[in-house]
């Protein structure tokens, strides 16, 4: 989203409930002074009143998410690229294991563990490589 549509859509958004919330400090105002006794609202002008308060509520809604909607696509990234980086410590970890144990790849004492060695890495880097890949894909 571009730095001018949010602008606009926060700006829009405060301008309406500033307009409304004006105009009815200066109702308000207004009864006060010309009527010296409260007078009970009736359903129609608390329906009214809803329906405005309402619009207001929505507008400043839309403005303060168009306003954080790119922080919400950072954070996105952010915690792909965190979440990547954490699936490949385990391949850090069971490196060293791998490479003293690969000469009884095929027959040996420690030809179990050599497999499971190996597929836990290949399946943590996969997913840290495709984690990354779906933060550079944002």
């Amino acid at each position: 989203m571009k730095p001018q549509t949010i602008g606009r859509v926060l700006g829009t958004g405060l301008r309406v409930a500033g307009r409304i919330a004006g105009e009815r400090m200066a109702a308000s105002a207004q009864t006060a002074a010309t009527s010296p006794a409260p007078q009970p609202q009736t359903a129609a002008q608390n329906r009214a009143a809803g329906k405005t308060a309402g619009k207001a509520t929505r507008n400043v809604a839309r403005g303060v998410g168009g306003f954080l909607r790119p922080f919400g696509r950072i954070g996105g990234i952010l915690w792909l690229e965190v979440t990547g980086v954490f699936f490949f410590l385990p391949v850090v970890v069971f490196a060293p294991t791998l490479w003293r144990i690969r000469a009884s790849w095929l027959r040996g004492p420690d030809h179990s563990t050599f497999l499971i060695t190996a597929g836990i890495m290949v399946i943590f880097f996969y997913l840290s490589v495709s984690s990354f890949w779906r933060a550079r894909k944002k």
